[in-house]
C-alpha cells in the first residue's frame, strides 16, 4: 500500500466548520486544523496540508499513502445542490420515490413536511419492461423506448441519470442494456444502476439510495479529480484513498463509482479511534463522543467494535426524527448526530426557553468571536465566555478569537431575553447543549436495546474535551478517556482504518430447503468482486474477510444478521445456521419463536486488509505530581454559579502517570480538557488523559 522509501501517511478530514489533518512520519504524528472554505473545500485541503507538512519537515515525496474523508456528498444532499438527475424505472413505478413507506414518521403532526424526492416527477421516466422477483423476464425491454429518451435526456439538459428498473438485484440485464444503449449515444451522461449501487430487496430504498449516487456523482468526481490532481502537481505520487461510512477505506476509481458510500466518512473515522482506543485500553464497553464545529456524533462500541447499520437517513425533514430522511442502502457505523458542535446557534424562543441547534454559523461566517461577521451566539461562543477557551491559542494559534465580541452576542441573543448576566447567559447555553447531547445518547441506546451505564466515555474533536465531564455526569459515567491530538480524531481514525469493501446481494433462502451449493456460487461470486476492489488498492496486503447472512423468521417485515463460516458451506451448515440464528435473535429480543421456518434475504461479503495489532495501555504504577501550572485562569464553577481562578497545564508536559486535581484546565494545539471539580486525570504510558470522577459525586 505504501510505496518503498514512502514511510509518511496523510489524513485529511473536512468538517463543517474545520479540516482536520494528521501526518504520521514514523514515530511522530503532525496535526493542523484550518478552516473549511465551503465554496473550494480543495483550498483549505490544500492550505492544511501546507500547515502539516511544514510542521513535520516532511516533503511531499516521502508520502506514502494520502486518506481522505469529506462531507461534500452529504451537503450536496442536504443542500440540493447536486446535478440535474434523472431516473429511468419500470413503467408503472415511477411513484415509488414520492409514496416511500406510506406511513407518517410522526403521528401527530397534522402539517407534516416530507423530504422532496431528489429527482422531481416529470423527470422520472418509465420504461416498458418487467422482471419478477427471481429475474425472470416477464416483458422485454422496450430498446425503441430506450432509445427515445436521448432527445429528452439532452432537451432537459440531464447531467446523471438513475436507473432502477424493478427486480433488477435479481437479474441485472435490462439495467445493463439501457446503460449500453445511452452511453452510446450520450459518452458524457453520468449513469448509476441500481444493480451496481443497491443490488437488493425493497425497491423505495433501492431507488432512493440509487438517485442519490446519480445526485452527487457528477460534483465528486470533479472535486477529487481535481484534488488528485492538485496533489500530484505539488509533487504527491502516492495512492490517494477514500474514507466510507462503514469505517473502510477504498481507492480512488470506487469512490468517484459509488460516492454515495462516502457520506459520513468523517464520523465512520472517529468511531474506528474510539474502537482502537477501547482495544488499546481493554475497555467492553465504551460511548464514543464526537464534537466538533457543525455537529456531535454520539456511537456505542462493545467488545471494541462499534455497532454497524445497512442503512443510513440523510436531509431529514424533521431532523433528529427516524423516517423523516432520505433512505441510503449503504454500509454505515451506527450513530446518532445532532446539530451541537462548537459553531451551533444558540436562541431564546417566546416561552423563554433557550434553543441550540441544529442551525450552525459554520466557517462562514463562524462564530461571532471569529471575528468574521458573525453575529448570533454559539457553543463557542458561551465556552469562550466561561474561560474554557484561551482566545489566544484556538485551533493551534492559528486564529485569535475576541472575547468582547462573543460576550455581546451572548449578551444580545440569550442574556438579555433572560434578564442573565454574560457568563450564566454562557452556562445556559452550554448546559441546553450538555443536555441535548446527554439524552441523544440515552435515546440511541434504547433504540439499540443497550445501556448507557457503566460505559467510558471517548472524547474527541475540537469541543468534545470541553464538554466531556459535563456530559458524564449527566449520564452517570466515570471514566472518560481525551487522546492524543483529540482535537483532530476522525483525521486520526483514518489511519487506523482497513482498506475494506463490503459486496451485498439480495438471494431469497429458505433454510428448510438449504442449498449449499447455490449458496456457495452466490458468496464466490461476492467475494471475488470485493478482493478485486480491495486487492487493487492495497495489491500486496494481507486480507481479511467477514461473511454475513440477513435472516428472518418468515412472515416478518425486517432481518438481522448472522455471521457465516468462511469456507464452502456444506448441507449439514443449514443446522448451524438456524443455531447462529436462534443465538443473534435471542440477544436482540430474549426468546426465540420455535416452528417457524427461517428466510434468508440478502447476504454480504466484506473483504478488509488487516490492521496492526493495538498496543496495550498500561497504567503507571505510581501516580505522580504534575509540573508547575503554565498559568492561572478565570473557569466557570456552576456549583458557586461564578469564575474560579483554576490551574492551567500544557498536554505536552504531562508525562505518565502525572495526575490533575479538577477544577483545572489541560491545553494543547487543538483542543482543551477540562477537569471539572470532582474529576481527576491522570496520563497513561500511551499519552492518553484519563478522567475519573469520584465515586462520592452525586452524577446529577
Amino acid at each position: 500500500m505504501i510505496e518503498s522509501g514512502k514511510t509518511a501517511r496523510l489524513a485529511i478530514d473536512i468538517g463543517g466548520t474545520f479540516t482536520d489533518l494528521a501526518l504520521e512520519a514514523g514515530d511522530r504524528l503532525a496535526t493542523a486544523k484550518v478552516l473549511t472554505t465551503p465554496a473550494r473545500p480543495d483550498e483549505a485541503v490544500l492550505e492544511g496540508i501546507a500547515v502539516v507538512m511544514a510542521e513535520a519537515g516532511v516533503r511531499p515525496g516521502a508520502v506514502g499513502l494520502i486518506i481522505h474523508g469529506t462531507t461534500l456528498a452529504t451537503n450536496a444532499l442536504i443542500e440540493r445542490k447536486g446535478a440535474r438527475t434523472a431516473l429511468v424505472t419500470t413503467e408503472g413505478h415511477r411513484d415509488s420515490l414520492e409514496m416511500a413507506y406510506e406511513n407518517r414518521f410522526e403521528q401527530y403532526d397534522i402539517n407534516i413536511d416530507r423530504p422532496e424526492p431528489l429527482v422531481p416527477r416529470y423527470l422520472r421516466w418509465p420504461l416498458p419492461e418487467r422482471l419478477n422477483a427471481r429475474g425472470e423476464v416477464l416483458r422485454p425491454l422496450d430498446e425503441v423506448a430506450v432509445s427515445a429518451l436521448v432527445p429528452r435526456l439532452e432537451a432537459e439538459g440531464i447531467e446523471s441519470l438513475a436507473v432502477g428498473l424493478l427486480h433488477a438485484y435479481a437479474n441485472p440485464a435490462h439495467e445493463e442494456r439501457v446503460a449500453g444503449i445511452l452511453r452510446a449515444a450520450l459518452p458524457d451522461l453520468w449513469i448509476s444502476l441500481s444493480s451496481e449501487v443497491c443490488p437488493e430487496i425493497r425497491e423505495y430504498e433501492r431507488l432512493s439510495t440509487t438517485c442519490a449516487n446519480a445526485y452527487v456523482q457528477p460534483l465528486m468526481a470533479r472535486y477529487l479529480t481535481r484534488l488528485e490532481q492538485r496533489l500530484r502537481e505539488d509533487g504527491f505520487a502516492c495512492p490517494f484513498l477514500l474514507m466510507t461510512s462503514g469505517g473502510g477505506l477504498t481507492g480512488f476509481e470506487t469512490a468517484v463509482r459509488f460516492p454515495i458510500r462516502l457520506v459520513e466518512s468523517g464520523p465512520a473515522g472517529g468511531a474506528i479511534l474510539a474502537s482502537r482506543i477501547a482495544a488499546e485500553c481493554a475497555f467492553d464497553r465504551v460511548l464514543s463522543f464526537d464534537m466538533g464545529g457543525t455537529t456531535a456524533k454520539i456511537c456505542l462500541i462493545d467488545d471494541q467494535q462499534p455497532l454497524t447499520s445497512r442503512s443510513f437517513e440523510v436531509a431529514r425533514a424533521y431532523r433528529f426524527m427516524r423516517g423523516s430522511g432520505l433512505p441510503l442502502r449503504i454500509p454505515a457505523i451506527e450513530m446518532v448526530e445532532i446539530g451541537a458542535g462548537g459553531g451551533s446557534i444558540a436562541s431564546v424562543d417566546a416561552l423563554k426557553r433557550v434553543a441550540v441547534g441544529p442551525e450552525s454559523a459554520g466557517a462562514e461566517p463562524g462564530p461571532a468571536c471569529y471575528g468574521r461577521g458573525g453575529e448570533a451566539p454559539t457553543v463557542t461562543d458561551a465556552d469562550l465566555v466561561l474561560g474554557r477557551i484561551d482566545p489566544e491559542a484556538f485551533a493551534g494559534g492559528s486564529m485569535t478569537l475576541a472575547p468582547q465580541q462573543a460576550a455581546a452576542a451572548v449578551s444580545r441573543g440569550v442574556g438579555a431575553a433572560l434578564d442573565l448576566d454574560d457568563q450564566l447567559a454562557a452556562f445556559a447555553i452550554s448546559e441546553v447543549v450538555d443536555e441535548n447531547m446527554a439524552n441523544a445518547a440515552r435515546v440511541h441506546a434504547v433504540e439499540w436495546g443497550k445501556e448507557v451505564a457503566g460505559r467510558t466515555l471517548i472524547a474527541f474533536g475540537g469541543a468534545a474535551p470541553l464538554h466531556a465531564a459535563r456530559l458524564a455526569k449527566k449520564l452517570g459515567l466515570e471514566r472518560i478517556v481525551v487522546p492524543a491530538d483529540a482535537g483532530v480524531g476522525s483525521a486520526i481514525g483514518f489511519l487506523c482504518a482497513p482498506i475494506a469493501y463490503e459486496v451485498v446481494r439480495s438471494r431469497y433462502h429458505r433454510l428448510s430447503a438449504f442449498d449449499p451449493a447455490l449458496v456457495n456460487r452466490t458468496l464466490e461470486e461476492m467475494s471475488e468482486e470485493a478482493h478485486a476492489v480491495v486487492c487493487g488498492a492495497a495489491p500486496e496486503a494481507v486480507l481479511g474477510e467477514v461473511r454475513t447472512a440477513y435472516m428472518r423468521y418468515i412472515g416478518q417485515g425486517h432481518e438481522i444478521a448472522v455471521d457465516l463460516p468462511v469456507r464452502p458451506l456444506r448441507a449439514e451448515d443449514g443446522a448451524l445456521l438456524r443455531e447462529a440464528f436462534d443465538t443473534a435473535y435471542t440477544s436482540l429480543y430474549g426468546r426465540t419463536i420455535p416452528g417457524l421456518d427461517i428466510e434468508v434475504l440478502s447476504w454480504t461479503v466484506t473483504v478488509a486488509t488487516r490492521v496492526p495489532e493495538p498496543r496495550a495501555a498500561a497504567e503507571p504504577e505510581a501516580a505522580a505530581p504534575p509540573p508547575e501550572p503554565a498559568a492561572r485562569r478565570p473557569l466557570f464553577d456552576p456549583e458557586r454559579a461564578g469564575p474560579v481562578s483554576v490551574p492551567v497545564y500544557r498536554r505536552a508536559e504531562l508525562g505518565a502517570g502525572m495526575c490533575v486535581e479538577g477544577p483545572a484546565l489541560i491545553v494543547e494545539d487543538q483542543t482543551t480538557t477540562v477537569v471539572a471539580e470532582g474529576f481527576t486525570a491522570a496520563v497513561n504510558d500511551l499519552g492518553y488523559i484519563t478522567m475519573t470522577r469520584h465515586r462520592e459525586e452525586d452524577p446529577r
